[in-house]
């Protein structure tokens, strides 16, 4: 499920259009929608929200002014772990006793 903080790729006329990231998602007063508001990443961004149910908020093809729409999650890139090479710690060398001559 797609939830706050994840990032969206939008579909506007069946054409990925923007990609926007989920700031919140409230019930609205309509039973089973939600507003949901949007950080559209364009120059300059902008917010916008929109009012929708549960199952076009994960992905579901919806219209909006007589459009076709739909949510596509962009799924965060895992990076392989680094191997660290072994931390070298100081050890106890030979102990060379000072002298005074």
């Amino acid at each position: 499920m797609t939830r706050e903080g994840d990032l969206v790729l939008v579909y506007y006329d069946d054409q990925p259009a923007v990609y926007a990231r989920i700031e919140d998602i409230a019930p609205d007063i309509k039973k089973d929608w939600y507003q949901v508001t949007f950080q559209l990443l364009t120059i300059p961004s902008q917010k916008v929200t929109w009012i929708l149910r549960a199952s076009y908020i994960d992905g579901a093809p919806f219209t909006m002014g007589g459009k076709a729409m739909h949510l596509e999650e962009v799924k965060r890139l895992v990076l392989p772990e680094k191997e660290e090479a072994p931390k070298k710690t100081p050890g106890r060398g030979k102990i060379i006793p000072f002298k005074k001559t």
